[in-house]
């Protein structure tokens, strides 16, 4: 079916919520190629890593202690500390964690980040329940596949009106998710996508501030609420998503029906997921990339006169924070993104801290950086020439960043990922097993990879 673009209803779209809620009751337990199970465990990997990063981050300490004010059951674990909850609000917390970094998973068809919402909910659920490691993986990708086809086809017109899309379609797949670990049937299942459906969590507003990961702890904990819901015979429209006045339609007047069951079952989104090498918004990506090159050049920040930056018009409008004054301001800056290229030849969670972001040495070099719009550039491309003092000039095109499809990270750089997000947390030996309790868990027993997330001491 071709593209609807027009303002009115359609009013004889297809039956997706069906669909989707049938395709994930019925879909065979790892229904899918090795290679998507590989990925699936690339996307659990990367997420537990970026929320056992954060644990100890303001954002996620506030949140727990919000929590505790409800004096919630120990049902679940939180990744990286010793406290326990209630499933929905761990499913919350480990949400705002994994997200606290802007470190996660990027689907980047729909700049979607899929797994805060779903793995933090579906870990959550399946802790309380006893799942298997099996039963946990399969939730993770079908609860993908749900929020990345609905994203698919609404994006881009949703995420330009202003929507977070990583919270508004995270709750559907989180729903999904979790309907799968309690085994609802196909009926049961369209009543927790269609109750998740009225709960829609994200404006792009929040970008910078603590609650732009609320939007994935949201998403999981309405996911996680929604099916449990259902699970106990709460109604919702069998239409939510596809009804004139559902979701969809009053998301987006963009919505291509065909991404919902193109290839349903036969491929899947959670091979489309990448994994950022550098803590901060992947429109930055390209441009970091560049700089980390002109720093194995030799080039120094003081040699450089001016840097030129050649992107996308996309890219000044989601990260043209000139001068950040604090780390989440400086994860929407390119301009603090290339500095820290160039300076420290990275750009991970340590050089978006707010002492580095505001220090002296950073400012300067900022203020050299002269951005300009180019829309013959790729959104996923960036052109940087050095102008150096001496008259020399050096120049960068990169046009697909590391850690992108076309140049992904490697298995042992994610793990060495995860070594630096988790070493100071959990320490290097503990971490080092649960990196291989991570890889083994379809195979494995989920009880001893969460007895790996808790700290062994205070």
């Amino acid at each position: 079916m071709a593209i609807n673009t027009q303002v009115t209803a359609d009013h004889h779209a297809p039956a997706v919520t069906h669909t989707l809620a049938q395709f994930v009751a019925t879909h065979p337990s790892k229904g899918w190629s090795d290679a998507v199970e590989h990925d699936a465990l690339r996307t659990f990997l990367n997420w537990l890593g970026c929320a056992v990063g954060a644990a100890h981050h303001e954002s996620t300490q506030a949140a727990l202690a919000a929590v505790q004010m409800l004096e919630p059951a120990p049902q679940a674990g939180i990744a990286g500390l010793r406290a326990r909850v209630d499933m929905a609000s761990a499913a919350m917390i480990n949400g705002i964690s994994s997200h606290t970094f802007d470190f996660d998973d990027t689907h980047l068809k729909t700049i979607i980040h899929p797994a805060g919402p779903v793995a933090s909910a579906a870990m959550a659920l399946a802790e309380h329940l006893g799942s298997s490691g099996r039963e946990l993986i399969d939730a993770l990708v079908l609860g993908i596949d749900v929020s990345c086809r609905v994203g698919n086809c609404v994006y881009p017109e949703h995420y330009d009106r202003g929507w977070h899309i990583t919270g508004t379609t995270g709750m559907l797949g989180a729903a999904a998710a979790c309907s799968r670990l309690l085994k609802l049937d196909t009926h049961a299942t369209q009543m927790a996508l269609g109750i998740a459906a009225s709960q829609p969590i994200g404006l792009r507003e929040q970008f910078g501030t603590m609650t732009k990961p609320f939007h994935p702890g949201g998403a999981a904990r309405a996911g996680l609420m929604s099916a449990l819901l259902a699970s106990k015979g709460f109604t919702a429209s069998p239409r939510a998503l596809e009804a004139p006045r559902g979701l969809i339609q009053v998301f987006s007047t963009k919505y291509d029906w065909s991404e919902i069951d193109k290839g349903l079952g036969q491929s899947f989104e959670i091979s489309l997921n990448t994994f950022k090498p550098f803590a901060c918004g992947i429109v930055i990506h390209p441009s970091i990339d560049a700089c980390v090159q002109l720093k194995a050049r030799g080039v120094k920040p003081e040699d450089i006169e001016r840097l030129e930056l050649r992107v996308h018009s996309l890219v000044l409008e989601l990260t043209g924070k000139k001068e950040p004054q604090d780390g989440l301001q400086g994860k929407f800056s390119v301009y603090h993104g290339c500095c820290a290229g160039l300076i420290f030849g990275r750009a991970g969670e340590e050089e978006y801290a707010d002492d580095i972001v505001t220090r002296e040495d950073l400012q300067v070099l900022r203020r050299k950086i002269v951005a300009i719009v180019d829309d013959s550039i790729h959104e996923a491309s960036a052109d940087v020439t050095a102008h150096l003092h001496s008259g020399e000039q050096v120049h960068i095109r990169v046009e697909h960043a590391v850690g992108s499809l076309e140049n992904p990270m490697t298995d042992a750089l994610l793990e060495q990922k995860f070594h630096n997000l988790s070493d100071a947390v959990l320490g290097q030996a503990q971490t080092a097993s649960l990196i291989k309790a991570c890889w083994s868990l379809a195979a494995g027993d989920l009880k001893s990879l969460l007895q790996l997330i808790v700290p062994t001491s205070h």
